[in-house]
């Protein structure tokens, strides 16, 4: 377990934005992306019938959507142990295999911090 106390502010503050999206929405998964600029995207899981995204795919496509043309960091906040392989595709394909990802539980504790790659 990594504990989030010595996290730099600007990957804390993608952590919260990602833990209010899960709590506002009421998905299973929040998210929140930091592009090369300093703008953040933030996003909730999507389970449309049609449509199915992981909150962290969502907010990468947000940033796509945007103009962004990399990242700095990706958070998702979840019940999840891991982060899954196609999030981490997702910020790869953006961001580069060294963007880091990190992994928040429900508390906003920092559970992991993995690698695009």
């Amino acid at each position: 377990m990594t504990q989030s106390t010595g996290l730099d502010p600007e990957d804390r503050k993608i952590i919260t934005l990602a833990r209010s999206a899960r709590a506002r929405n009421g998905v299973p998964e929040g998210a929140a992306v930091r592009d090369e600029t300093g703008r953040t995207y933030v996003a909730g899981t999507v389970a449309l019938e049609s449509l199915k995204l992981s909150a962290l795919q969502t907010a990468v496509a947000m940033a796509v959507a945007s103009g962004a043309k990399s990242l700095e960091a990706a958070a998702v906040v979840s019940e999840a142990a891991a982060v899954a392989d196609l999030d981490r595709a997702a910020v790869r394909d953006l961001g580069g295999a060294d963007t880091p990802v990190l992994l928040a539980g429900p508390d906003a504790e920092l559970r992991a911090t993995v690698t695009a790659g």
